[in-house]
């Protein structure tokens, strides 16, 4: 099977997302290396992803403040200010930006607008009575705030004021102790029983666990099990519409965890929805929540080995015995609250699960992903950091395993980025011949995609990977690309370098699904890797994005 690149793009803002494929670019026979498939830039001509929030203040909710004693011209004064008003519309332009509209009316004259933003900063600007007065901001941090605005007439010098209360796009995190919200199993957090199919179970999360209302997205370890059937599950907010996207797929016998980051409906539910023909099990821990305050924002980082207990890459070489627990140190990340990871397990002796957790205590009474004997299974953990800097892996098998760790990004107070929770949207999927022209991921290939190319201030997306038809054994990685947009579009672009790191790791015949928070790198582009021998279909679906200031 040859070598083969291939490119997929989409453009993640508020103009949407679009596939257009574009020639391919000859093989260069001196490196013997095949050309690239390559894709035109993205079409911003999509359906919208990104819903603005709107805020209103009308005109008539101006405060017209009274004249000085003794102003010169009081008289006249007096009547302008009985007109002088300004109406106040605002609308979010990204994680942390807003643009307030100020209308004046009242008067024709020209007129001082002074903005103060409620963040302990302000602005004045010039506008003509009668017009709208656009003015951008960028908050420092995500959370509410007041915008006041100040309009006055230069000539008579009547003023009026009015204030609008915004809240910004994007969220940061809390990291919360592991938990488990939901087992159909026993009866936790919803009716003892099976899912049916094509049936959903509604989880609440704002208000329960010390889960605060409002929150707008949470982070659930999501397993299935008890399977009968295949199938998939969406995660989706309650009282939303649920998307044609899939978090985690099953086939008959089998027990699958995927890490969700899903909002969460106004009521504070989410929805868990079966998509299989048979009545499956469904399990939930929660290990964090976004809420529009600040708290940590996201770093991310081109993916780095943590732990390889095979080596002794991090711990010490060898298996973490039947029950055992691993403790690892996070060191050199600036206060990190949280880490983002992907965690592997391999060589295991026995049937088991795996817990990550956060210090070096008791494990909690939750799951991170679940293994049969021999098998090498993935999954995305998010944790919290424990008071001393450290986190605990514990092997929930009767016999040895070895574990690998991937550290992907951290949460911290000083992080820049915030999460903005988008329409789910199925950016690739390499069965589709009417999107895709090329058929399946060819062995040792991998797909570029530029969905942040010409935006750099969105740093990462979170995204849904799922490998299905794979012809052999092998893993999938995911990192960001050294070249351009422009190298590919030039044919230019230099092989990228073999990640070390992997995502998810399959065996023949096999489905397999986990979520990713990968970062865009220099150039905003993200390569996905097939670090197999073997062709693989590939499906990518898009969840969110995290934003800069």
């Amino acid at each position: 099977m040859s070598y083969r690149r291939l490119a997929a793009s989409a453009a993640v803002l508020a103009a949407g997302v679009a596939l257009v494929p574009a020639p391919a670019h000859a093989a260069d026979p001196a490196s013997g290396r095949p050309g690239p498939h390559g894709v035109a830039r993205p079409d911003r001509v999509g359906p919208q992803q990104r819903e603005a929030a709107a805020f209103t203040s009308p005109a008539d909710r101006s405060v017209r403040p009274a004249p000085a004693a003794g102003e010169a011209g009081a008289a006249s004064a007096d009547a302008a200010r009985n007109e002088i008003a300004v109406g106040l519309k605002a609308f979010t332009t990204s994680a942390h930006g807003i643009e307030v509209d100020a209308t004046t009316t009242g008067t024709a004259n020209t007129v001082s607008v002074s903005v103060d933003w409620g963040d302990g900063t302000a602005g004045e600007e010039t506008s003509a009575g009668g017009q709208t007065l656009t003015v951008p901001h960028q908050y420092g941090k995500p959370g509410g705030y007041t915008v006041r605005v100040t309009v006055t007439d230069r000539a008579t010098q009547a003023s009026a004021v009015n204030q609008i209360a915004v809240w910004t796009q994007g969220s940061h995190f809390t990291p919360h102790t592991p938990k488990r919200l939901l087992d159909t199993r026993n009866g936790t957090g919803a009716s003892q029983g099976k899912v049916p199919a094509h049936g959903q179970v509604r989880l609440r999360v704002g208000g329960n666990a010390e889960i605060p209302a409002g929150v707008t997205a949470v982070v659930l370890n999501v397993t299935v099990t008890n399977t009968t059937g295949g199938g998939h599950i969406t995660a989706y907010p309650d009282g939303g519409e649920r998307p044609t996207t899939s978090n985690v797929n099953f086939a008959p016998g089998q027990t699958v965890p995927n890490l969700v980051i899903v909002p969460v409906g106004r009521s504070g539910y989410v929805n868990l929805h079966n998509g299989g023909w048979e009545g499956v099990d469904l399990i939930a821990d929660v290990t964090g929540y976004f809420t529009k305050s600040a708290s940590s924002g996201y770093t991310p980082m081109d993916p780095q080995r943590l732990v390889d207990t095979r080596n002794g890459t991090g711990a010490p070489k060898g298996r973490i015995k039947g029950y055992g627990t691993l403790t690892k140190p996070i060191e050199g990340l600036d206060n990190a609250t949280a880490v983002a990871l992907n965690v592997t397990v391999t060589n295991p002796g026995s049937d088991g699960h795996l817990t990550v957790f956060p210090g070096s205590g008791a494990a909690p009474a939750v799951s991170n992903l679940n293994f049969g004997a021999g098998q090498t299974i993935a999954n995305a953990v998010i944790v919290p950091v424990g008071p001393s800097g450290e986190i605990s892996i514990r092997n929930g098998g009767w016999n040895p395993t070895d574990v690998v760790i991937d550290i992907v990004g951290y949460y911290s107070p000083s992080g820049p980025n915030a999460y903005v929770p988008l329409k789910p949207d199925r950016l690739l999927d390499t069965r589709d011949g009417a999107t895709w022209p090329w058929g399946p991921l060819g062995g040792r290939g991998y797909v570029y995609m530029p969905l942040a190319d010409g935006f750099p201030h969105t740093k990462g997306f979170v995204l849904n990977t799922t490998v299905t038809n794979p012809e052999g054994a092998g893993h999938l990685a995911v990192a960001p690309d050294p070249n351009s947009l422009a190298d590919y579009d030039n044919g230019t672009e230099q092989w990228p370098p073999t990640p070390t790191s992997s995502t998810l790791n399959w065996t023949r015949g096999k489905t397999v699904p986990n979520l990713v928070q990968a970062g865009t790198g220099p150039y905003g582009i993200i390569d996905i890797w097939n670090q197999s021998d073997a062709d693989i279909d590939l499906v990518v679906d898009l969840f969110g994005l995290y934003e800069d200031n």
